[in-house]
């Protein structure tokens, strides 16, 4: 067997994957509880669209990727396959999303966020076994398969309760708090997959193909920062309902003020009757016709 390393780079990379998580997870609950507060459902569509590339792609993918790069195999290089590893991250997305809308759309109910729970846990199992799939090595890669099931059975319970949350928390510090603990199941479950495998090196090293962790580096890094620093500005560009309140209230606070500055204001008169009901003015005489008329007489 041969002998693998998860923490090539020491506790760097988990940390960094943690860290990841933990942002990822409090950009997608934001956008689950703007979601909660939209008033349509082309609104409330978009919002959780927003959450499952937060906490598919950036708080599940990119984590794994992240703990990835110091995971190595003594004697057996590593490449990836880009074709798999770019479908693990949109079965994150895809399987998340999906798991939020079963969730998140129409009125919240427990049996709602248990079926999105399986359907999500399910979801980012897949993209992580595809993930270590894309792997490209000289070794026969084995996974023991009651670590794979515990793997599964976290990852599961994880979405259940990242569904719950999203469907449930409000404010910022049950946000900030919701999210770590986003961020350690989310972990835990990677984690424990990458236990589950084993390595026996073929007695040939012939050359693989594929790129290199430190390839796929650069563009992926490039990729999250653009797509946080979009959930950062949708968040921060659409009024919350507190805002809308507050608004309402200045509004109606500066509708008072104008009406005491300008006395009662006059009752509505919807059908137009004072106006009918008036006398008219008398027409303009521009050359004084009339009053020359009078003064004759």
């Amino acid at each position: 067997m041969a002998h693998i390393d998860q923490f090539g780079y020491g506790w760097i990379t988990p940390a960094l994957s943690y860290a990841l998580s933990v942002l990822g997870s409090v950009l997608g609950l934001i956008c689950a509880q703007r979601a909660r507060e939209a008033h349509g459902t082309a609104q409330r569509a978009w919002w959780l669209m927003l959450a499952a590339w937060a906490i598919g792609g950036t708080a599940i993918w990119s984590m794994h990727f992240m703990a990835m790069l110091g995971f190595s195999v003594t004697g057996a290089p590593i490449r990836y396959d880009i074709g798999l590893t770019a479908a693990s991250a949109l079965l994150a997305i895809v399987m998340v999303g999906i798991g939020l809308f079963i969730a998140g759309m129409g009125r919240p109910m427990l049996l709602k966020v248990l079926v999105g729970g399986v359907v999500a846990g399910l979801g980012v199992a897949a993209m992580h076994y595809t993930g270590m799939a894309a792997m490209r090595l000289n070794a026969d890669v084995h996974y023991d398969a009651t670590r794979v099931g515990l793997s599964i059975a976290i990852a599961v319970v994880a979405a259940a309760v990242a569904l719950w949350l999203a469907t449930n928390v409000r404010g910022a510090l049950a946000v900030t708090a919701s999210a770590l603990v986003m961020g350690v199941a989310v972990n835990g479950m990677h984690f424990t997959g990458m236990y589950s495998m084993s390595a026996t090196l073929h007695e040939e090293q012939n050359t693989m193909s594929g790129a290199t962790a430190s390839n796929l580096l650069v563009p992926i890094v490039l990729a999250v920062i653009l797509v946080v620093i979009g959930l950062v500005y949708a968040v921060l560009a659409a009024p919350t309902a507190d805002d809308r309140a507050g608004a309402e209230y200045l509004q109606s606070r500066m509708a008072d003020r104008l009406d005491s500055a300008t006395g009662q204001a006059p009752a509505p008169d919807p059908h137009g009757l004072a106006a009918k009901t008036a006398p008219k003015p008398p027409a303009a005489d521009p050359n004084g016709l009339a009053s020359r008329f009078q003064s004759r007489r």
